[in-house]
């Protein structure tokens, strides 16, 4: 068995999740702020991914950084980014498809927060980015965590988007999930079982990690 295209989606995933993390956090920050009106227009933008086909992203994707038009052309060639079947492209299409499951979590936990805490931190003289960093922040680390085991598992799983993107390259751009399509197509079932029973295992980890968590917080919840 090769393990390169499981290192790969690991790799993948731990890079995706990082990044979204930086960016989600800052964002849903703000928008939580915002009035329902305009918060409402930025969610259903966040979340288009959640009710898209992987292979629509991927499609528009495909067009907008091919190198035949000026768009894709300029990023290539003066930016220096390549995107289509690079391993860079396969990140920024993850972080593009997989934003939902980090942005969502995290802002359903700013949502969560006590305004009296909020309140009681000004009135203590505390500013905005201490109360963030000592109030907000600890009040939804669950939150955070949420988020980052649901972005990282939801990357493990990916295939439309990746496929569009990044194509089927060994050791540059084949992930575990395309290797199974791949062996299944050569008839190698055993090997397409070994990587389909890592997946499942992984899968089933990330679950159970998540049902705990949720449970804790039902029981805080509860007292």
């Amino acid at each position: 068995m090769n393990w390169l295209p499981l290192f790969i989606t690991f790799k993948l995933a731990l890079i995706t999740s990082i990044v979204l993390l930086l960016v989600c956090v800052p964002l849903a920050y703000k928008i939580s702020s915002y009035s329902k009106w305009n918060s409402a227009i930025w969610e259903s933008l966040f979340s288009l991914p959640l009710v898209l086909p992987p292979t629509v992203i991927g499609f528009y994707l495909l067009q907008a950084f091919s190198p035949n038009n000026p768009f894709g052309d300029f990023v290539k060639n003066t930016i220096g980014f390549e995107v289509l079947f690079s391993f860079e492209g396969l990140v920024f299409g993850s972080i593009l498809y997989n934003f939902p499951f980090m942005f969502q979590p995290i802002l359903n936990g700013f949502r969560k927060i006590p305004q009296q805490l909020l309140h009681a931190s000004y009135l203590m003289g505390k500013s905005k980015i201490k109360t963030f960093f000592h109030i907000s922040l600890p009040f939804i680390q669950k939150s955070i965590l949420s988020g980052f085991i649901m972005a990282f598992a939801h990357t493990v799983g990916e295939f439309g988007v990746v496929l569009m993107i990044g194509g089927n390259i060994p050791g540059l751009t084949q992930v575990a999930s395309i290797a199974i399509y791949d062996q299944v197509e050569m008839m190698n079932f055993a090997s397409a079982h070994y990587y389909s029973i890592t997946l499942l295992i992984f899968s089933f980890v990330i679950l159970f990690l998540m049902f705990i968590l949720q449970r804790k917080d039902r029981v805080n919840d509860t007292y």
